[in-house]
């Protein structure tokens, strides 16, 4: 007897292993074959289940649902192994109406929901998140989270595809059993939408619960970091790459590069790109677009021909970098070199490459190539119509060339009207860029509409502005940005937050634009309460979002509400300072009266290279007015006056230092400076020399102004 149940066996094992097999090098002959076989078992009935299962995965995996379902529709026993194998087939081809009928059916059977089945469906990218929230609940009652992270890894890749964020870290929190892949996934997911302070958490967290990371565990985190406030946590990130040894992985040397490139530390960038043992595309895209960015054409053109060398194809990202390199040189022979590799990879109706080519053909003023090129290409946007116009527009008049537009039958085209208004604003035809709202028979798109109400802001049309922008239903941030800009110009503070607040309702996030707007409102009213919790929310937000411009105007807004210890501790903690950082603190030291301090602060601004400009030194007029540096004041407006600063001084400037003589009993100096003024003293001059006369009661010197 023992005889003959291994003699019935023995073939069954032996097309198991055959399976095992021919699914490591699957092929749609080897599975035919193999289901040729299983069928010599005889009737259905007959045939085993783990290999009709196995049948059906090889069948889904080749792209053959249909012959993988005629095999499950023709099994007269199903197990739950054969459920999850279509279920999880049809959820990956997007079939979800399919796949969840399969569900049910499954239910219907007995068979209680699986991991896999769930994971499955929650995979599939035609589920929205209603059908999600179901599987979840019913995930979370059958205990599906317990018994394998599968599941809750899924259910984040769904959040994710929504962009509900604080639900998917949620969700990961109540999680009872997480897998290095559920937090690669939710550390991937907040670095994809700008949670840089989770991110970091969540990394560390990493580090605390497990002993071994991998590849995706870097890429993900380095991701999320943005620029040079996390370049000192992107350091000890690299550090740990090299110690756990992925150094060598090349998708982790290219986030090391990207990050450096972010940080703006090209040297660094190409330190790590040198030391890759294996590169990819990506790898040289990465390297190049440092160079680039770094205004370093030549050296970017040198990569790229050694990428040439080294026999690496080329790709769209790699032409568009390498054409912007030659752009930015002018050298027509190197563009036209480059525009042959383009045609030799196919790349000859790309809108992206063909829009960079557009572009260099007109800065290099071949304009006849330029619109030959243009006209090429399949699908044009707005970045190639302002390459066009923009080339045409140092040619001859915008008129002409709106005329030229018209023939050409685009004048509906909303990218062509978002580069005409660019190019009449630019060259100063405002009324010329504003007559489309007017004159144009049907409401503009959201890009026109927006670049008109900036114009709107730019003449003082505040109220035209929001009208133009309030008649659309669903506004994007830069509409959003405009208005509240628009709000805080013309003084409406109030509306400037509820704006604000509806903004967030409608799920719009804040950007930097916006932050410097809602600032520099906190800044005039002096509400210090106010102010804090718009940067509260600036580090709960997004902490990238403190650029240079935001960190200057929060200096400038601690400054006004008289809390000089934060104006300090920003200007600390920032790396990339410039000539307004610096005038934002001095001038924020001296509104609070530490008045040695800012002057301190200036030396050292010259010492370190940064030259001065007109607000700069009224900044530190104003400090040594009211400090009574007489002495220091006099010697500034010597060095201006022998143009060591580069500019000529302003009736602003004439004003402050005869103000500061005048104050303080210097009234021949005060009066020698009125005199050899190259324009006529205005009133505020006058009145405040008389003053000084007054107050030092010198009745020869009130003579000698009248």
């Amino acid at each position: 007897m023992s005889c003959l149940y291994q003699d019935f066996f023995k073939p069954r094992q032996r097309l198991l292993q055959l399976l095992k097999s021919a699914s490591a090098f699957p092929s749609l002959k080897t599975s035919k074959s193999l289901h040729a076989l299983v069928i010599t078992f005889g009737p259905f009935a007959s045939q085993p289940v783990f290999l009709c299962n196995n049948i059906i995965s090889q069948y889904a995996s080749l792209g053959h649902l249909s012959v993988a379902r005629k095999v499950f529709d023709r099994m007269a026993d199903r197990n739950v192994v054969s459920f999850n194998s279509i279920i999880t087939a049809y959820s990956k081809t997007g079939d979800l109406w399919t796949a969840w009928e399969l569900f049910s059916l499954m239910r219907g059977y007995g068979f209680s929901p699986t991991p896999f089945a769930l994971a499955g469906l929650l995979s599939s990218q035609a589920l929205d998140l209603c059908g999600g929230l179901q599987l979840q609940t019913l995930g979370v009652k059958n205990g599906l989270f317990y018994a394998d992270p599968f599941v809750g890894t899924a259910l984040l890749g769904l959040y994710g595809r929504y962009g509900c964020v604080f639900e998917a870290v949620q969700a990961f929190e109540h999680m009872p059993w997480k897998s290095l892949v559920t937090w690669n996934s939710v550390i991937s997911l907040c670095a994809q939408h700008g949670l840089v302070e989770d991110c970091m958490f969540l990394f560390r967290e990493l580090l605390r619960v497990e002993s071994s990371l991998s590849h995706c565990s870097f890429v993900g985190v380095l991701s999320g970091l943005k620029g040079e406030f996390h370049l000192e946590f992107g350091e000890q990130v690299h550090g740990l790459v090299i110690k756990c040894g992925f150094d060598y992985e090349v998708q982790v040397a290219n986030s090391l590069i990207n990050l450096y490139v972010k940080c703006a530390r090209s040297c660094l960038a190409e330190k790590v790109f040198k030391g890759m043992f294996i590169t990819d595309v990506v790898s040289w895209n990465s390297i190049i677009g440092a160079m680039e960015n770094d205004d370093n054409p030549l050296k970017a053109l040198d990569f790229f021909f050694q990428m040439s060398m080294d026999g690496m194809m080329p790709n769209q990202t790699t032409l568009v970098l390498i054409i912007a390199s030659c752009s930015s040189l002018q050298i027509p022979i190197l563009g036209e070199y480059i525009h042959a590799k383009t045609i030799k990879n196919g790349f000859q109706s790309d809108v992206f490459v063909g829009s960079a080519l557009v572009h260099f053909y007109a800065k290099c003023d071949r304009l006849e190539e330029s619109h030959q090129y243009f006209d090429g290409i399949f699908e044009k946007n707005v970045v190639s119509w302002n390459a066009l116009i923009l080339g045409y527009a140092g040619t001859i008049e915008l008129r002409q060339l709106h005329c030229l537009i018209i023939r050409m039958g685009y004048e509906d085209n909303a990218y062509v009207l978002s580069s005409l208004m660019t190019s009449y604003a630019k060259n100063g035809l405002l009324s010329d860029a504003l007559s489309f709202v007017t004159d144009f028979e049907r409401p503009l798109a959201i890009v026109p509409s927006n670049i008109a109400a900036g114009i709107y802001n730019r003449v003082g049309q505040y109220h035209e502005s929001i009208k133009l922008l309030s008649l659309f239903e669903q506004p994007d941030i830069v509409s959003w940005n405009i208005s509240i800009a628009a709000c805080a110009r013309s003084g409406h503070y109030k509306e400037v937050f509820e704006l604000f607040r509806h903004m967030l309702m409608t799920q719009i996030h804040p950007d930097n634009y916006t932050f410097v707007s809602i600032l520099a409102v906190c800044s005039k009213l002096y509400n210090l309460a106010l102010g804090s919790s718009v940067h509260g929310l600036i580090i709960k937000t997004d902490f990238s979002l403190r650029d240079t411009f935001v960190c200057n105007i929060l200096i400038n807004m601690y400054g006004k509400c008289g809390c000089i210890k934060s104006s300090v501790k920003i200007f600390d903690a920032m790396t990339g300072r410039n000539l307004i950082t610096w005038t934002s603190l001095i001038s924020a030291l001296g509104v609070n009266g530490y008045y040695q301090e800012a002057l301190e602060m200036f030396q050292e601004m010259e010492f370190l290279g940064f030259k001065p400009d007109g607000v700069t030194l009224i900044a530190m007029f104003t400090v040594c007015r009211h400090a009574g540096l007489v002495k220091e004041g006099i010697e500034l407006f010597r060095r201006l006056m022998k143009s060591d600063y580069g500019f000529e001084p302003k009736m602003d400037h004439y004003y402050c230092v005869v103000d500061l003589l005048a104050r303080y009993g210097k009234l021949k100096e005060a009066e020698q400076i009125i005199t050899r003024m190259p324009f006529p003293p205005d009133a505020l001059i006058w009145r405040s020399f008389l003053e000084g006369c007054k107050r030092h009661r010198t009745l020869e010197d009130l003579s000698t102004a009248q």
